[in-house]
């Protein structure tokens, strides 16, 4: 019988490459008295048939350090373990054959330079040069990244388990976590089984590196782990004569990649829609299996393939291969700890782009545990994006459909998910559906986007330029500078804290000042130690011992995760209301003369400040009215209860009717706030980011006594600002920004634009982003020339340190 420890500091659950790494870099940082518990054998579930694709530019910058990290990584593992990786730096190639797919592959060269990731735009001469396989008869250009490459994805696995081992860590196979154990809060350890026996390892850190199986393990505990297996195609050719050493090809608008293997030629499929699997739970004995060919499946690809690479009319396949690999509804993957178990840390879902992802996100996720905070902001792959309700298989089942197949498809601005959507709708939902909305989602809410005239089509005609709904955006902003407009936003997440202790516990979590009359409404920040932002949000003052937190939709798991592990013996309760009343934002100049038509409260100055809150009359019902704005207009954010929600939106309906109340969606409130220079969590603002450099220190009480990060907002006050949020209006009324785009300053790129959108009322695309200025004045900043590059062009921008719009803020307190 296996000899186990009964206690461990930390227990690992799963021997493919993201649990090797994990295991690796726990130990590296020094915890020995860790085991890694795999149910068969290493590398026996999806690793041992990845592709080995290492490409190092990602979607973000942080995602480009951990892949960049990962590449650096296996470098060096086979010198430290003695373990051959296979690494070979052979460069890889996408190849664009539409306008739509070269502007973006243009993009992504703009991007890879602001990450100083060493990249080329290429030709069809260049290309063919360089693959001389490739029919480029219809290719339009493509990129060239030299420094990525391909590996060996077991010995990546065995060489990091074996660095696991020679630092201390103790590896086992043939052991079945059969349950994570917890007091109700925290985990406790694990159950185990073999053959032989059953037994509990004791440990206050689990890391549940489960792969496919780990949804159901994560369930098990109530923890959500959204993620699905889907079938995963290639094929594999008989040895070709004269192959050569070839760069890894992606020819996305086939939705296929080629690596050569060996003298051989691999093709691999991202297909439109995919094939779930494993529906019905996994086989107790899945150990190094393969799943039935469908090549009826694979032959659209195949049959491009054969005009791309004329090779393949020839060769003789050697393996026709189908496996199973996790995908997750964003084709994020998770990391971080479960906001339902203290103590249960997941590294799992990793969409097809596990080995390239692993060796940093187990660097991360072992930094997290050790250190108590992740390296830097990791919130695309944050477990607390989960929704609870996606643990649902059904809608696990038909999302995974199409997310593997997005991989490799256009990758446009404001693309929409088209499966599993309708689960979280408001009560107007219906009502906004007849008027012409056309629905984005964002975690699991249907959320009006834009409003479509009677005779428009109501779906969205993606473009990299200015898309079909422009001009329906340009009315809808236009209204609520000029007149009124109705914005849906029950999805905020709303959060009630109450009780004796609840003002003391706000007062050490945010950083502004919570002692504030009943009725006061405060924008504040909760911080963590290095004064980075964890939350952006307004707390309303509703009594003595209660305050209601209103924060993004999709940041409400993560907030209540926070708020609740830094509870401690404060007597309060913290409770999710968000489904309990819906929130109707009316804004515009014109929007207390139509609350004046539905009520007959005094919606003036003097009765009705701005930021404060209090209940009215509205139609024949109640809400609260809280005078705040994301827009920067004159406005209400109306919260009704969900009864009578549809009543109090009719009531506004009817009685602007004559003065051309309009409906607006997100894209709307969106480049509205992107004029006033408001900040977007999870863009502009992020656990990364300082307080201070963020330009919000307005909103920061140092001397109402100690909170969190109140140390660092002091010290950087002290020691200067090394960089500045700067807001940015192109000069050309003409080009587009959405994010990511480089910034130039004086001729060098030195930062990328976070979050933008169009500027109606300032006449041009605006940006946000952090400009460095150690040892500068806010003087020096501005007194630079700027550029933002936009898929290899660069355009003049105007930089601002206030808002460009109505900078002293007198619309919303007119």
């Amino acid at each position: 019988m296996v000899d186990l420890p009964n206690k461990a500091r930390a227990v690992i659950i799963g021997g493919g490459v993201s649990g090797c790494s994990v295991a690796y870099h726990l130990a590296k940082a020094g915890w020995t008295d860790i085991i890694l518990l795999e149910r068969k054998q290493l590398t026996s579930g999806t690793t041992w048939h990845a592709a080995g694709l290492i490409g190092q530019l990602r979607a973000s910058q942080n995602m480009t350090r951990l892949a960049k990290y990962s590449a650096d990584l296996y470098v060096r593992l086979e010198e430290e373990t003695g373990v051959a990786t296979g690494i070979r730096q052979t460069g890889s190639i996408s190849v664009a054959l539409t306008e739509h797919r070269l502007e973006e592959l243009r993009r992504q060269a703009t991007l890879a330079r602001a990450f100083d990731v060493d990249v080329a735009e290429i030709s069809p001469s260049e290309i063919k040069a360089m693959y001389p396989h490739l029919n480029v008869g219809d290719v339009l250009g493509g990129v060239h990244l030299p420094l990525d490459g391909q590996c060996d994805p077991a010995n990546i696995a065995m060489a990091l388990a074996k660095g696991a081992r020679m630092r201390g860590a103790r590896i086992v196979e043939g052991v079945k976590v059969t349950r994570v154990t917890d007091d109700g809060t925290s985990v406790t350890g694990v159950d185990w089984e073999t053959a032989e026996g059953r037994g509990h390892i004791a440990a206050d850190v689990v890391i549940n590196c489960g792969g496919m199986w780990g949804r159901d393990l994560a369930a098990q505990s109530g923890v959500t782990l959204p993620l699905h297996a889907c079938e995963h195609f290639y094929l594999l050719t008989e040895p070709v004569e004269g192959l050569g050493r070839l760069p890894v090809l992606r020819v996305p608008d086939e939705c296929a990649y080629y690596k050569e293997d060996a003298g051989k030629m691999m093709l691999g499929a991202f297909e439109p829609k995919a094939k779930p699997w494993g529906m019905t739970g996994i086989s107790e004995d899945f150990c190094f299996d393969s799943l039935p060919e469908d090549f009826d499946h694979f032959q659209p690809i195949l049959e491009h393939a054969m005009n791309r690479m004329p090779l393949f009319q020839t060769a003789g396949i050697h393996t026709f291969f189908n496996g199973p690999e996790s995908f997750t509804p964003d084709d994020r993957y998770y990391l971080g700890e479960a906001p339902e178990k203290r103590g249960y840390w997941i590294a799992a879902g990793y969409n097809s782009i596990g080995i390239v992802s692993s060796g940093g996100a187990g660097m991360a996720l072992a930094h997290w545990i050790t250190e108590g905070a992740p390296p830097f902001d990791l919130w695309e792959v944050d477990i607390r994006r989960a929704q609870p309700f996606q643990r649902n298989r059904r809608y696990l089942k038909e999302r995974v459909t199409e997310t593997l197949g997005l991989l490799y498809a256009d990758h446009y601005p404001y693309r929409q998910v088209e499966t599993a959507r309708g689960v979280r709708r408001s009560p107007l939902h219906g009502h906004l559906a007849e008027r012409g909305a056309v629905f984005g989602e964002v975690a699991g809410w249907e959320r009006a986007n834009w409003f479509a005239r009677p005779v428009q089509e109501r779906e969205y005609r993606y473009d990299w330029g200015r898309q079909n709904w422009f001009d329906n955006q340009r009315a809808e902003h236009m209204a609520v500078r000029e007149g009124v407009g109705l914005f849906d936003m029950t999805s905020f997440g709303k959060i009630r804290v109450e009780g004796p202790g609840a003002l003391a516990f706000l007062q050490r979590l945010c950083a502004n000042q919570m002692d504030v009359p009943p009725g006061r409404i405060v924008y504040t920040q909760m911080l963590n130690a290095r004064g980075g932002i964890e939350s952006d949000l307004t707390v309303t003052r509703l009594s003595e011992t209660a305050f209601l937190l209103v924060v993004p939709g999709a940041t409400l798991q993560r907030d209540l995760a926070w708020l609740r592990r830094h509870l401690g013996d404060d007597f309060a309760v913290v409770t999710d209301v968000t489904a309990a009343e819906s929130v109707l934002c009316l804004m515009g100049p014109k929007s207390r003369d139509l609350l004046a038509r539905v009520s007959p409260d005094d919606m003036g100055n003097d009765a009705h400040p701005f930021g404060t809150a209090r209940e009215i009359e509205i139609g024949m019902g109640l809400a609260r009215a809280h005078r705040v704005s994301y827009v920067g207009e004159l406005g209400w954010e109306l919260y009704v209860s969900s009864d009578q929600t549809a009543h109090v939106f009719e009531a506004l309906e009817d009685a602007g009717a004559d003065m051309g109340l309009t409906l607006c969606g997100l894209h709307t409130l969106d480049s509205c706030r992107i004029e006033k220079a408001y900040r977007h969590w999870g863009h502009d603002i992020t656990d990364e980011d300082h307080v201070l450099e963020a330009g919000l220190g307005f909103a920061v009480r140092t001397g109402k006594g100690d909170f969190i990060g109140r140390d660092a907002v002091l010290r950087k006050r002290e020691s200067g600002l090394s960089r500045r949020m700067v807001q940015f209006l192109l000069k050309d009324p003409d080009p587009m920004l959405f994010h990511n785009e480089a910034l130039v300053r004086d001729g060098q790129i030195v930062s990328i634009v976070t979050s933008a959108n169009y500027g109606h009322t300032l006449g041009g695309a605006v940006g946000m982003a952090y400009v460095p200025c150690a040892g500068e004045s806010a003087e020096d900043v501005l007194a630079s020339s700027y550029e933002i590059e936009v898929a290899g062009r660069r355009f003049a921008a105007t930089p601002s340190l206030v808002p460009l719009y109505d900078p002293m803020g007198e619309r919303m307190k007119a």
